[in-house]
């Protein structure tokens, strides 16, 4: 019996095509609510830019943010892993030798270094963040404790950055960047952890996504579901594929596995 249910957001709740959460979701998220499960984002994004789930925020029990890096249930923080002080700084020193753009995500506080108009693409054009306080320096944002950078690089360069990183792992959903994050953080360490807090068994999970950093909590999770509109690889890892989040994959998931009856 699915007792908690894990989504990714950007491909998965989240149609890359309307931006919005398409309505067969939102009522199927409700039914399995009103059910007594429990429902949670897994997302590559941290808080402050996660503006687009707001249909479905009254019924979200937790999250699991910044690929895993910080977890929460309810009001209380589960798991909490921060990039190693100096290899923050290590990737934010490559990328200014480089130029390279980087989202860099404190505790509290964003900044954005060498910005340009990729990166505005991808914020305000198909992420539609509504985010724009980034008036901390970024020495005081990594002075916070970052839970996750975000460089704008190739994956060669992603590959000659990372052996000097032993503390971090990276993840990509999107060919223009990748997400640096500590080396516990995932989003299957996310699942377990909050399975354990809540006293579940691992089989008692689902779990729903289509980018390169869901597949770790695909395998993880008791029933691992990859989206229509995933990559091959990702649909490889998962237990079972449904349609697209434009053709009401998650819903129809949800009926397939009885989680939901109508």
């Amino acid at each position: 019996m699915i007792k908690a249910m894990f989504f990714d957001v950007d491909g998965t709740l989240v149609s890359f095509n309307t931006h919005h959460i398409p309505e067969s979701t939102i009522q199927a998220l409700q039914e399995a609510h009103d059910r007594g499960v429990k429902i949670f984002t897994a997302t590559g994004r941290p808080r402050q830019l996660l503006n687009n789930i707001r249909e479905v925020e009254p019924i979200m029990d937790g999250y699991i943010l910044a690929t895993g890096a910080l977890c929460t249930y309810g009001d209380h923080t589960v798991r909490e892993d921060l990039i190693p002080f100096d290899e923050a700084h290590a990737v934010v020193d490559f990328c200014n030798e480089r130029n390279l753009p980087a989202v860099v995500v404190g505790k509290e506080d964003i900044q954005i270094i060498n910005r340009n108009d990729l990166v505005n693409h991808v914020f305000y054009d198909m992420l539609k963040v509504d985010y724009h306080k980034f008036d901390v320096p970024v020495d005081d944002v990594i002075r916070q404790g970052i839970l996750q950078i975000t460089p704008f690089l190739t994956e060669d360069e992603e590959s000659s950055v990372l052996p000097n990183l032993p503390g971090c792992t990276s993840a990509r959903w999107y060919p223009a960047f990748c997400d640096i994050t500590s080396a516990a953080a995932d989003k299957a360490n996310g699942i377990r952890a909050i399975a354990q807090y809540m006293g579940l068994d691992i089989s008692e999970t689902m779990a729903f996504g289509d980018g390169g950093n869901d597949m770790s909590m695909l395998s993880a999770a008791g029933v691992g579901v990859a989206m229509g509109n995933a990559l091959d690889k990702v649909k490889a890892e998962a237990d079972y594929v449904t349609t697209s989040v434009d053709d009401d994959g998650i819903r129809n998931a949800l009926l397939h596995f009885g989680v939901i009856d109508n």
